[in-house]
């Protein structure tokens, strides 16, 4: 079962995807993303230090580090 996150907005579901990305210089980070269908490529958990939030205007669930 994928991580979900409701939006307060529109009542819609999303799902938590993640992805390694390679940069230019050679550094592999992960991306974390929200997709209205889950993927192959959604995770079930939240990964640790991070947390949900939405943005107020779009109603768009968004992962930020914990402080």
């Amino acid at each position: 079962m994928s991580f979900s996150a409701v939006s307060n907005k529109s009542g819609k579901t999303y799902f938590l995807h993640s992805r390694l990305q390679e940069l230019k210089g050679g550094q592999k980070v992960t991306l974390y993303y929200f997709a209205g269908v889950a993927g192959p490529e959604a995770i079930d958990n939240l990964p640790e230090g991070y947390e949900v939030s939405e943005n107020i205007r779009t109603g768009l669930p968004l992962l930020k580090k914990k402080k």
